[in-house]
């Protein structure tokens, strides 16, 4: 039976806390910030570190690497560190230096999809020369894991890619809901748009919509560090940017459509 430390109870820590430990793992979570229910929630990292085989690291990207500094000097060398968190190649290069150091094994997961709809059952993307060992244990707890070759990172940066997609999707739903109320035909204009999406674009529409709202600070990060690695990919990055005004509008503190 696999032992999974998960460390951020964030809504997303929590759900695959719950989750995977439905499928059949011990899972302990930790984090100083939260009081979590149904979760088995110690309060210092060495009693949720101790016997774990996989530590999975839901922080947020800002407190990643902090974290990963703090976390892989305790554990044993069995054990494998799973960062979880949306940041870029850049970073989890850094991230794998540190593991490197201590002799733990690392892998880049990019979670693709928004965790709310399926929990621990969210699609994965894995990458790193660790990647195979996670994908068996996490497969084996009913969550699908697809390996990208490529080291740690590689995960990461495709996602990213995603997300210049998506997220420049969701831009241009904003900019044509405000213009169609400017117009006074909001309603019709995204009724187009969603017939254009296919047969579930009414609720794509909706959550591109509701989602950009709901989550403005942490999908502004996002975007960044999308734009920061098509950047250092070379390649041109107008859409993107026009992207990242649109969610910053969105974000706490900020004035609509600035």
């Amino acid at each position: 039976m696999s032992v999974i430390a998960v460390l951020g109870l964030g809504e997303a820590g929590q759900l695959y806390a719950k989750g995977l430990a439905q499928a059949g793992a011990v899972v302990r979570g930790y984090d100083p910030f939260v009081d979590a229910d149904g979760i088995d929630q110690v309060d210092s990292l060495g009693a949720v570190l101790d016997t774990a085989d996989v530590v999975i690291s839901l922080v947020g990207a800002g407190a990643c690497l902090k974290v990963a500094e703090d976390v892989i000097p305790l554990l044993p060398q069995s054990a494998l560190y799973a960062d979880f968190n949306t940041a870029g190649p850049g970073v989890k290069a850094q991230l794998a230096a540190v593991a490197s150091e201590h002799g733990v094994g690392i892998v880049d997961v990019a979670v693709m999809a928004p965790v709310p709809r399926a929990g621990s059952k969210t699609p994965l993307l894995a990458s790193g020369e660790s990647a195979a060992e996670f994908a068996r244990v996490f497969r084996a707890l009913e969550a699908p894991v697809e390996i990208v070759a490529g080291p740690v990172g590689a995960a990461a940066g495709r996602k990213l890619l995603r997300s210049v997609f998506m997220k420049g999707l969701a831009g241009l739903v904003l900019e044509c809901e405000a213009a169609g109320e400017a117009a006074s035909c909001s309603d019709w204009l995204l009724a187009e748009i969603a017939t254009e999406l296919g047969p579930q674009g009414g609720e794509l529409v909706e959550r591109l919509l509701v989602g950009s709202r709901r989550h403005a600070e942490r999908r502004r990060h996002e975007v960044e560090d999308a734009l920061k690695f098509l950047s250092e990919l070379g390649t041109e990055s107008w859409m993107t940017q026009g992207t990242l005004k649109w969610i910053s509008a969105l974000a706490p503190g900020a004035n609509a459509h600035t």
